[in-house]
C-alpha cells in the first residue's frame, strides 16, 4: 500500500511580513496532477475578506494587515486513486508594523523670528542603518516640499506643520509617516527678565541665585550673566539660574543676562539691570538668664540678639552641641529660648544663628549651660568678725556655692526652735532686692543685733531657692571705758617659735579680769598647756605654736566678755598690722615679716581686696599718711619668692569715736575655723540646753557649761 502524497505550503515573499504588503502562499503535492486545493485560516476552510485571492494551488493577501497574522494550512483532493492528500503542515504568517519616522526639531519647535530651525527624519533605532530616502511634507495638503533627512529652515517667519517618512529599494520599502510637528514662530525678539532669590542686602557668606526668565518658555537654551558692564567676560550655564556661592562684599553690583541658542547663535535682547548689595555678615551674641551655672530644675532663658538691623521678621535656629560632641538642633525657633525644669541631660554648649530671606547670619559664639544635679548650697559669712562691740560695724555676705550671678539674697534671724522636730521659725531680716548683691551691713551694731543669722537665696521665673545656708552667731558686748586687752607685740599674725603677751588692764583699779581663749576648747590663762606664766590677767605664751591660733579676749568674774581678737600662728611670711581699729586722719603702717629675714633681699608688694596697692622693687613697708573710710578692707602682702601672707581686715573707726576707751577688734582672717567652732558649740548649747531667752544670756551660760570641765 503507497503512502498517501504530502502537501507543502510556500510563502513569498517570507513568513514575517510588513504591514501593507503582498503575501502569496502556494501549496506543492509532489507527483501527481489534476488536484483541487482547499486552503485554511486556523483550520477554518474558506475566506471571506476581499483581499484574500486563491488561484488553484496559490493564496494571495494584497495589503497584508495585523488581523491576517495567523496559522495559515492547505490541502488537496483528486477524482482518481488517492482521493485526498495530506494536509501541509500549518504556516504561521508574522505581519510586523512599518518603522515609524520621527522629526527632531533644534532648537525647539516654539521658536522667534530670525532663528534657523533644524528638522532632522530619523526612523526606528532597528532600521536606521538602512539606506533610506527621506522626504518632507508641508501644509495641509501633503505636498512633499523636500529630499533628505536634514530640513533646515532659515530666518524663519513664519509657521506651520511639518512631517516626513522614509522609503527604500528593498523590505520595508517604506516606513509610516511621522507625527506632524506644528513649527510656532514668535513675534519680536525676546527680551528676559532677571531676578534673584533675596531682597534688600545680602549678608556675606550666604548663597545668592539669579534667575533668567523668558516669556514663552522654550528649549535649547544656554544662559550668560554679565556683571558691572555688559562688555565684561560672562559667565555661561545650561540653565537659567546662577548661583553666586559664599558671597563677598565685592561680589556686589549690576547684573544682566540674556540666553542664545541654535547655529549660529541666536541671542535674546539683554534683561534689565539688577542691582545686588552684599553687606558684611551680623554674628549673634547669646545671653542667658538667670546664669550658665544652673540647678536641677531650675528654668534658664537664652536669648539670641542680632544687632545693627532693623529687621522683624528673623527666625532663629538654636544648637545644641552635647559631652558626645553631637550637635543638635533644637526645637526653639524663636529670639528666647527657654528650658523649664531643667536637667543633667540640658547640659552643654549652644550656639545660635538667624535667618531671614533664606540668609543666614554668622554663628554666635558657644555658651556653655552647666546644669548640676545638686540642690544649690548657700555659705554665710562675717566680716571682719562675729565678736563686736556696740558702734562697730559688720557685713553679712552670702554666697551660692558654685554660681554667682542673678540672685536675689534675704538674710533671716532664728525665732525659736523645736526640739521635737528641730523646724525652725525665722524672722526676714532684710534682702538684696535693691542690688546689694549679697552683703547685708549694719554700720553701726547694738546688743539688739546680738543673735543666730542665716541667708537664703532666690533667683528666676517661676522662683528657685537655694537651700537655707549655715548658721552665724554675731556676738555684740557693750563698750566698757575701764578695761583694754592688750597684746605684745601688738598685731594679730605671728610667727611660731617667738612670745606672745596678752593682758587685761583695768584703769579702774578694779580685780577679776582674766584673759580667756578658745582654740580647740574653753580656756583660762592659769590652764597648763597654755605654756605661759604669770598671773590670770597676763598671760606669756612662750614659744608660740600654730595651734594657739584661736579667739582671745578678757573676762569678768561675773562673766562679762569684752574684746574678743582672732591670734594666729604661721610660719614664713606674716603681715605687720594693728590689732584695733584705726581711726580716720591717723597714719597706717603695714610691714611684711619673713621669719628668716634676708637684710640683702627686703621687698614686697602689698594688696588690698584682692589688687595691687603698693608695688615696689625694694622695702617691705607700706605707709598711707592720712587713714580714711575707703581704705577699710582686707590687706596682705606678697614675698616674689617666699609667697604671700594670710590676710588681715583692717577697720577704719570716724574720728569722732576717738574718745571711746576701746576700738573695734581687726579680723585678721578671712575664715576663722576656731571662731566657726566657737560658733557651733554656742548653737549647739543653744538648741539644746538654754530656755529661749536672749542670746547673749545662752552664750554666758554656755561659756560657764565650759568653764566647770577645765
Amino acid at each position: 500500500m503507497n503512502a498517501l502524497p504530502g502537501a507543502t505550503v510556500r510563502v513569498t515573499p517570507a513568513r514575517s511580513v510588513f504591514n501593507g504588503e503582498t503575501v502569496t502562499l502556494k501549496c506543492e503535492i509532489k507527483d501527481h496532477n489534476n488536484w483541487t486545493y482547499q486552503w485554511y485560516k486556523d483550520k477554518t476552510k474558506g475566506f471571506n475578506t476581499a483581499h484574500y485571492i486563491v488561484n488553484r494551488d496559490s493564496l494571495t493577501i494584497n495589503g497584508v494587515t495585523e488581523s491576517d497574522q495567523d496559522k495559515f494550512s492547505s490541502g488537496a483532493v483528486i477524482d482518481g486513486r488517492p482521493r485526498t492528500s495530506h494536509s501541509s503542515s500549518a504556516v504561521y504568517l508574522t505581519v510586523n508594523a512599518l518603522p515609524k519616522a520621527t522629526v527632531r526639531v533644534t532648537p525647539d519647535r516654539s521658536v522667534f523670528i530670525g532663528e534657523t530651525v533644524t528638522l532632522k527624519c530619523e526612523i526606528d533605532d532597528q532600521y536606521r542603518s538602512l539606506n533610506w530616502t527621506y522626504l518632507w511634507y508641508k501644509d495641509t495638503n501633503g505636498t512633499s516640499v523636500f529630499e533628505g533627512n536634514i530640513y533646515t529652515i532659515s530666518s524663519s517667519s513664519d509657521q506651520d506643520e511639518f512631517w516626513c517618512r522614509g522609503e527604500r529599494d528593498g523590505r520595508p520599502s517604506s516606513s509610516q509617516y511621522s507625527d506632524h510637528l506644528n513649527l510656532s514662530v514668535k513675534g519680536s525678539k525676546p527680551k528676559p527678565k532677571l531676578t534673584s532669590d533675596t531682597e534688600g542686602s545680602v549678608l556675606t557668606g550666604n548663597n545668592v541665585t539669579l534667575k533668567c526668565d523668558i516669556d514663552h518658555w522654550s528649549t535649547g537654551w544656554k544662559f550668560y550673566w554679565y556683571k558691572h558692564t555688559q562688555n565684561t567676560e560672562k559667565t555661561t550655564t545650561e540653565t537659567n539660574s546662577y548661583t553666586i556661592h559664599s558671597v563677598n562684599v565685592s561680589d556686589g553690583g549690576q547684573y544682566w543676562c540674556r540666553a542664545g541658542r541654535g547655529q549660529p547663535d541666536y541671542y535674546t535682547d539683554y534683561s534689565d539691570e539688577l542691582w545686588i548689595n552684599v553687606t558684611e555678615n551680623l554674628k549673634p551674641v547669646v545671653s542667658v538668664d538667670p546664669d550658665k551655672q544652673l540647678f536641677r530644675g531650675e528654668t534658664v532663658t537664652l536669648r539670641c540678639d542680632i544687632q545693627d538691623t532693623g529687621d522683624t521678621e528673623w527666625t532663629y535656629i538654636w544648637t545644641v552641641k552635647k559631652t558626645n560632641n553631637r550637635n543638635i538642633i533644637t526645637q526653639c525657633n524663636t529670639q528666647e529660648c527657654k528650658i523649664n525644669n531643667t536637667q543633667q541631660t540640658e547640659s552643654g554648649k549652644y550656639t545660635c544663628r538667624g535667618k531671614i530671606r533664606e540668609q543666614n547670619t554668622e554663628m554666635s559664639d558657644a555658651i556653655t549651660l552647666t546644669v548640676s544635679s545638686d540642690k544649690p548650697q548657700t555659705v554665710l559669712s562675717v566680716s571682719p568678725q562675729q565678736w563686736l562691740t556696740e558702734g562697730d560695724s559688720v557685713t553679712l555676705m552670702c554666697e551660692v556655692i558654685n554660681s554667682s550671678t542673678g540672685w536675689i539674697f534675704s538674710w533671716f534671724t532664728v525665732q525659736s526652735l523645736s526640739s521635737v522636730n528641730e523646724d525652725v521659725d525665722y524672722e526676714l531680716v532684710s534682702n538684696s532686692s535693691g542690688g546689694s548683691k549679697g552683703i547685708y551691713t549694719v554700720s553701726s551694731v547694738t546688743v539688739k543685733h546680738t543673735g543666730v543669722y542665716m541667708c537664703r537665696a532666690e533667683r528666676g521665673d517661676p522662683v528657685y531657692h537655694t537651700e537655707y545656708s549655715n548658721t552665724k552667731i554675731l556676738w555684740i558686748t557693750g563698750v566698757s571705758p575701764s578695761v583694754s586687752l592688750i597684746i605684745r607685740p601688738n598685731r594679730s599674725q605671728h610667727f611660731s617659735s617667738e612670745s606672745l603677751s596678752l593682758s587685761c588692764e583695768d584703769h579702774s583699779k578694779s580685780t577679776g579680769w582674766t584673759v580667756r581663749r578658745y582654740t580647740d576648747k574653753l580656756k583660762p590663762c592659769s590652764s597648763s598647756d597654755w605654756r605661759s606664766s604669770g598671773t590670770t590677767s597676763t598671760c606669756t605664751i612662750r614659744p608660740l605654736n600654730t595651734s594657739d591660733t584661736g579667739v582671745y579676749w578678757c573676762q569678768s568674774e561675773s562673766g562679762e566678755k569684752l574684746h574678743p581678737v582672732n591670734i594666729s600662728v604661721h610660719n614664713d611670711v606674716i603681715l605687720d598690722s594693728p590689732v584695733h581699729p584705726v581711726t580716720e586722719g591717723d597714719p597706717l603702717t603695714l610691714r611684711c615679716l619673713y621669719q628668716y629675714k634676708n637684710s640683702s633681699n627686703l621687698t614686697a608688694e602689698f594688696y588690698k581686696d584682692g589688687s595691687v596697692v603698693q608695688n615696689q622693687t625694694t622695702g617691705d613697708m607700706m605707709i598711707i599718711p592720712t587713714v580714711s573710710k575707703s581704705h577699710e578692707g582686707f590687706y596682705y602682702c606678697k614675698h616674689p619668692e617666699r609667697g604671700e601672707s594670710p590676710k588681715s581686715w583692717i577697720s577704719v573707726r570716724a574720728s569722732q569715736m576717738k574718745t571711746r576707751s576701746f576700738n573695734v577688734i581687726t579680723f585678721l582672717l578671712a575664715v576663722c575655723p576656731y571662731l566657726l567652732a566657737t560658733v557651733v558649740l554656742v548653737f549647739k548649747c543653744y538648741r539644746l540646753r538654754v530656755p529661749r531667752s536672749s542670746v547673749e544670756d545662752q552664750l554666758q551660760y554656755a561659756v560657764r557649761e565650759d568653764e566647770t570641765s577645765i
